[in-house]
């Protein structure tokens, strides 16, 4: 079966903790990366920094998080290396034929990201129905502006 999709690249890794403080100390002070923006969402628990990591369309985002309410779901800071996203060249593509092989996807669809960007995650874990998860990682498809799906079919050599 073909794959009518490309993974292109890492677009973001998400850390969370406690305190986004003790998060900046090393990634913004220590590594020196720049905050670009803030996201707070109530719904998804989450107040982050989000940072850049290296520029234009090779740029990875470094997404610092804590939670709104400890006491609440999603628990963005009990598993710190929260997140791995990763730049897809053509999203709804991608989610149908995974879906239609097999792979789980967490609720919520298809929808803009803190980024601005069209996201989806994978379930960290299959289930009887769709069987292929993350096995126990989150991991975001990130729909790759036509920059950044240029940059990489340039770096192929395509």
């Amino acid at each position: 079966m073909t794959r009518p999709f490309k993974v292109l690249g890492i677009q973001q890794i998400a850390i969370g903790g406690p305190s986004k403080e003790k998060l900046r100390t090393l990634w913004v002070e220590k590594f020196g990366l720049e905050i670009t923006s803030t996201f707070v969402s109530e719904r998804e628990n989450v107040d982050e920094d989000i940072c850049a990591m290296g520029t234009g369309p090779f740029k990875v985002e470094v997404d610092l998080m804590q939670p709104l309410d400890p006491e609440k779901k999603p628990a963005v800071h009990a598993t710190p290396l929260n997140h791995v996203g990763l730049w897809i060249d053509d999203l709804p593509k991608a989610v149908e034929w995974l879906s239609a092989n097999g792979v789980r996807f967490a609720p919520g669809g298809i929808r803009k990201g803190a980024a601005g960007f069209d996201i989806t995650f994978l379930h960290p874990k299959g289930n009887e129905e769709f069987p292929i998860g993350g096995e126990g990682v989150l991991i975001e498809l990130v729909q790759a502006p036509p920059e950044v799906v240029s940059a990489f079919a340039k770096l192929a050599g395509q």
